[in-house]
């Protein structure tokens, strides 16, 4: 028998965590980057821009704060198209 008010579920408390978030001009230069990003194993994903941070597309590629350096190199060296960078903390 479980304790009164137990849903007997386990299940941690999701943290936020420190993210770049990066935003572009369009929603095709959003896509270039997916795409190279993809095929060259490059951390992050494309997203929705997250609310308090206004970009031109709508669109924006998260990673973690660990893993910045990496994608601004990446962006810098592709000459890929963005509009800016955000740290924020994220689920």
């Amino acid at each position: 028998m479980r304790p009164a008010g137990s849903s007997g579920l386990k299940h941690a408390m999701r943290q936020k965590v420190r993210k770049l978030v990066v935003t572009f001009p369009t929603t095709t230069s959003a896509m270039a980057m997916e795409k190279s990003c993809k095929e060259n194993a490059v951390p992050g994903r494309l997203v929705s821009v997250p609310t308090g941070i206004s970009a031109s597309c709508g669109l924006c590629w998260i990673c973690l704060i660990e893993e910045a350096d990496q994608v601004k190199t990446w962006l810098q060296t592709q000459k890929l198209p963005y509009e800016n960078f955000y740290e924020m903390e994220m689920y």
